[in-house]
């Protein structure tokens, strides 16, 4: 299908779906909460009108469907992608585009747009789906239905590919699906069987397995159980799915075969009078480009179709009709260059540029004050929103402070926690709540309405140093509870360290405090040490937490604030490039921790604030790109398909990113680190160097001379450490794959 030749049949979108606000377009009534709080929205088109996904079911798309996809961040900025399935009808695609702009238009023109095709998404709306976008046979022309059902008759067969970026797509349901390079998840609907070939490595396992765990525990509200299973070990249930085993082929390396070496070259051209017959006039046939190449009254192209993306830059000034024919002149102007028709498209207003757009240009600077829809916001990865020049009493009013991971509600819902002791549940004072403890497990129950319905979810919180025996009954214990409860509940597992937002924001405004180790049992209490650290961080959705980590002073970072408990006394101290709200959480931090804080800014710490710390350390100094307009980005560099290529990893990363057997690259703009994972392998240790250099080097910006800096696995320093929150020096002294084991 040409998405650009889709000319929907308007007939077909009927008028009653709009509403008309006299003076205002009409509107469909599905936006009229689009854009309302942080998050995720998903609609599909369904006989072209508009009907939203469940949020269980966000990250499943059907491929003979088009679907319209809105984020907010919490500035707010907005992102609207229209998602075009390989199957969908050119009038599904049609209506998709007619969607997305009357939704652009409802927002006031503010939103990024993308077009993504499916197998070629950006990497901003794959950061969405951080356990996997699947793909499933059907649409609906085909009687398909995203419905979240307690219907066990499920019966598929999902292939799972990649190593950043994760795609589960469904299959013919027969051993001719299978090589022995990747993995497959065999869905029997209450038994889910993940499937390795003897070829595939253990980072591609890792990757399936939050898939599966990821299938159960949404798609199945946890009522499933799932199994690993070995190429030449499977058992009965899988043979009588599939039939006898015949020899199953080699895996194929992936299909990487463009030349990637002049990706990053651009073209600027003019676009003029898009409303009529649409003209293109060359600004500057390379880059970099200066910025004041972009004047305010015209509309821009820079084509870098050579790495299959097209972008539109909106001027403000431009005439109306201009700025909304945008996502038409882009489609146009790939079929005019014969580009391929999966070729990425990013149309953006001025003031909401892309990271990917601005570094075509060499001396890019974002203004700080502007008014109106063009907020100087960044897009795609927020790691904090403080570079927004938002108004932060409009923050308060704005009921929910969290987004990404299924953002359900603000958290003011009824909270009960129990902790997992002698094989059963014993409830948690509820003073301390929000407080957990690394040597125990937890069960949240945590309720609220939605429209009249009361609705479950049921956080699993397992400590890094509970034994063996609690995390078992705290996998029964849950499934206990969900059972008392008619099996209605949502179930979410949670490791020490992974909190999600929505948790984080369940404890009334105050922080989530996780200790190191210790239990909270009266008696149980282990001695804590006598001196302590606790990080306190804001996370992009403004829930704070803080996280006990080893009292030394490489564990600090500019960016953040430290409450330190020592026999010398307290303190508090705050970070150059700290923020309020995390000044806020300490001062509740100090309050348990008992005694009156020493508040103290960096640079002017007493002697007794290092000794505490066992001395003075190098530590985490630059500022975060957090504060800046560019946020860092993680590339994993791999030679697993025959050929060294760096990838770029979506959404937020966290030291569970690296891969161990890869070689990551991690650009922080100032400088850029090469981290060596310990298994891998001798191609992909000789080569990093060069592709560092290589990457530095075709910046489109033309930034030159920026530091490498090469570390291995084990030995990383604080700079490194500094851009993961509560970085863990032990993860890798157990296996990955033991751990996400656990969780099965």
């Amino acid at each position: 299908m040409s998405a650009h030749s889709c000319r929907p049949n308007h007939a077909f979108i009927s008028a009653t779906l709009f509403l008309y606000v006299p003076g205002i377009m009409v509107f469909h009534k599905e936006f009229q909460n689009a854009g309302k709080e942080p998050g995720l929205q998903i609609w599909r088109i369904e006989k072209m009108d508009l009907k939203p996904v469940p949020k269980q079911l966000q990250g499943n798309f059907f491929t003979g469907d088009a679907y319209v996809v809105l984020y907010t961040t919490s500035a707010p900025s907005y992102n609207v992608h229209m998602w075009l399935g390989n199957e969908c009808s050119q009038d599904e695609g049609g209506a998709a585009a007619i969607f997305a702009m009357q939704l652009d238009d409802h927002l006031g023109g503010a939103p990024v747009q993308y077009r993504e095709v499916q197998n070629n998404e950006s990497v901003t709306f794959l950061g969405y789906f951080k356990t996997g976008i699947k793909y499933k046979q059907g649409g609906v022309a085909s009687g398909f239905q995203h419905v979240v059902t307690n219907d066990m008759n499920v019966k598929r067969l999902l292939h799972i590919k990649g190593r950043r970026a994760i795609r589960a797509t469904e299959v013919n349901m027969s051993w001719a699906s299978f090589n022995r390079g990747d993995c497959f998840i065999v869905d029997l609907g209450k038994d889910i069987y993940q499937w390795c070939g003897s070829e595939c490595n253990r980072f591609e396992r890792l990757k399936a397995s939050e898939v599966a765990i990821g299938i159960r525990d949404n798609e199945r509200n946890g009522r499933a159980s799932l199994e690993m299973v070995e190429d030449g070990a499977e058992p009965q249930a899988v043979l009588a799915a599939l039939g006898p085993k015949p020899n199953i082929p080699a895996g194929s390396p992936d299909d990487e075969t463009t030349d990637r070496s002049n990706q990053k070259k651009g073209t600027l051209y003019m676009v003029s009078d898009a409303a009529g017959s649409m003209k293109t006039s060359l600004v500057a046939q390379s880059s970099p480009f200066k910025q004041e190449m972009l004047t305010p009254t015209e509309c821009y192209i820079l084509d870098n179709g050579v790495d299959s993306k097209i972008f539109l830059w909106k001027g403000p000034n431009a005439n109306t009709e201009e700025r909304k024919a945008a996502m038409k002149v882009a489609e146009q102007f790939i079929k005019d260059k014969n580009y391929p028709k999966n070729t990425q498209i990013q149309v953006m207003p001025a003031g909401g540029e892309t990271t990917l757009f601005k570094q075509f240009f060499s001396n890019w600077k974002d203004k700080d004050q502007t008014t109106g829809p063009g907020q100087a916001y960044s897009i795609g990865r927020i790691a904090k929103v403080s570079q927004v020049p938002f108004d932060a009493s409009s923050l308060h009013s704005n009921k929910t402070m969290a987004a990404q991971h299924g953002m359900v509600d603000d958290g003011s819902g009824k909270v009960q926690i129990w902790r997992v002791e002698g094989g059963d549940k014993v409830p948690v004072d509820p003073s301390s709540y929000g407080q957990f403890y690394g040597g125990d497990c937890y069960l949240i129950l945590y309720t609220y309405r939605q429209g009249s319905r009361e609705q479950h979810i049921i956080y699993t919180w397992q400590g890094l140093k509970c034994t063996q025996d609690e995390l078992a009954a705290s996998a029964f214990l849950t499934v206990k509870l969900d059972d008392s409860m008619g099996g209605s509940p949502v179930q979410v597992r949670v490791t020490q360290g992974q909190e999600p937002a929505h948790l984080m924001s369940l404890f009334k405004g105050k922080p989530m405090i996780i200790h190191i180790g210790g239990t909270s049992r009266k008696g149980g209490q282990s001695q804590t040490g006598s001196t302590r650290l606790f990080h306190i961080r804001q996370s992009s959705t403004c829930a704070t937490r803080a996280v006990e980590v080893e009292p030394t002073a490489s564990q600090l970072n500019t960016n953040d604030v430290f409450v330190l408990k020592s026999p010398g006394g307290l303190f508090k101290w705050k970070g150059v490039a700290a923020s309020e709200e995390e000044m806020a959480a300490a001062k509740y931090a100090c309050s348990f921790l008992g005694g009156s804080a020493t508040e103290i800014s960096e640079g002017k710490e007493p002697a007794g604030f290092w000794s505490a710390l066992g001395g003075k350390k190098d530590y985490q100094t630059s500022k975060s790109l957090q504060k800046t307009v560019k946020p860092p980005r993680l590339f994993g560099c791999s030679n697993k398909t025959g050929r060294l290529i760096a990838e770029e990893v979506p959404g937020d990363f966290t030291q569970s990113d690296l891969a161990t057997d890869d070689v990551m690259l991690l650009d922080t703009w100032e400088q850029v680190f090469v981290w060596i994972g310990n298994d891998a392998n001798e191609v992909e240790r000789n080569g990093a160097d060069k592709i560092a250099k290589d990457y530095v080097d075709s910046d489109p910006s033309g930034r030159r001379g920026t530091p490498v800096i090469t570390i291995k696995q084990g030995f990383e320093p604080p700079t490194f450490t500094g851009w993961f929150q509560a970085w863990d020096a032990k993860m890798w002294d157990t296996d990955p794959l033991d751990r996400i084991r656990a969780r099965f």
